[in-house]
């Protein structure tokens, strides 16, 4: 494992973030960078397009974008874009999974800044979005592991989606937050990774706990390999210490399942 990587953030993407930091940044400045790699800015716009943004208005242009979208909604794009090249594989097998911890991942990015938006956290969105993005990329580096190992034919393996989903479940947080660490990213994201799944975790730790809750709410309706109905929002530690409402936790799950396009159980 120690000799692959998943490829490394794009570094008009992360320079979008370092930027974005400061308070002098320009609109031009934001789609000078942009413009840098047309293949991004072709990336952007479709996702900026599509319909995990719905009810936005069009954009044709990067400049469009970044006035209508906003400087930092257009740098979680970029983000985005860069992160869905790493869920493709040649694999068929794999390929499907890929597409399910994406689909997750998108998920989770979505409802974790929806929800910091609407409980109180409005500035701590955008981190909350590359929280929910990146917090199961312990998963993608495992699966990138086995294709590895299936296309170099080592050990005779053969896939198999019980052992994977077991693999992932011992080693996901662990993985991922030591290929955070290797990225370099803030400390914030790398105990997202960690502590996701951590029985007793730090309550205090708003944007930890945001995460947590969508990466429930995700699971309870579908969204990603993992699926249980039987979550209940409300009763969770997360809901209690992020003072959410069953009403807000039912708008959350309405979110998610429009903008995924998720078709609900039938009761």
């Amino acid at each position: 494992m120690e000799e692959l990587q998943l490829p490394l953030f794009h570094p008009i993407a992360l320079k979008l973030q370092q930027i974005l930091k400061t308070s002098d940044f320009t609109i031009e400045s934001v789609v000078s960078l942009i413009l840098k790699d047309q293949a991004l800015a072709s990336q952007m716009l479709r996702l900026a397009n599509s319909a995990f943004f719905s009810g936005l208005s069009k954009v044709a242009t990067i400049q469009e974008a970044v006035i209508r979208l906003g400087a930092k909604q257009v740098a979680s794009i970029a983000m985005m874009a860069n992160q869905e090249e790493n869920y493709r594989f040649a694999v068929p097998e794999l390929q499907g999974f890929a597409q399910s911890l994406w689909r997750h991942a998108m998920g989770c990015a979505l409802g974790s800044r929806w929800l910091a938006e609407k409980g109180g956290y409005k500035s701590m969105a955008q981190e909350a979005f590359l929280g929910g993005l990146l917090h199961d990329i312990g998963k993608l580096f495992i699966l990138k592991v086995i294709e590895k190992m299936l296309v170099t034919k080592q050990s005779g393996l053969r896939f198999s989606k019980a052992l994977t989903r077991e693999i992932m479940g011992a080693i996901h947080c662990e993985s991922g937050y030591s290929l955070l660490q290797k990225w370099n990213l803030p400390d914030a994201y790398c105990v997202i990774v960690r502590d996701h799944h951590l029985e007793h975790y730090d309550t205090g730790n708003v944007l930890l706990s945001t995460v947590r809750l969508v990466d429930s709410a995700c699971r309870k309706i579908g969204l990603g390999p993992d699926h249980d109905p039987t979550i209940v929002l409300a009763a969770s530690l997360e809901a209690q210490v992020l003072g959410m409402k069953e009403l807000m936790l039912a708008e959350l799950e309405i979110m998610l399942e429009d903008s995924m396009g998720i078709v609900p159980a039938q009761p």
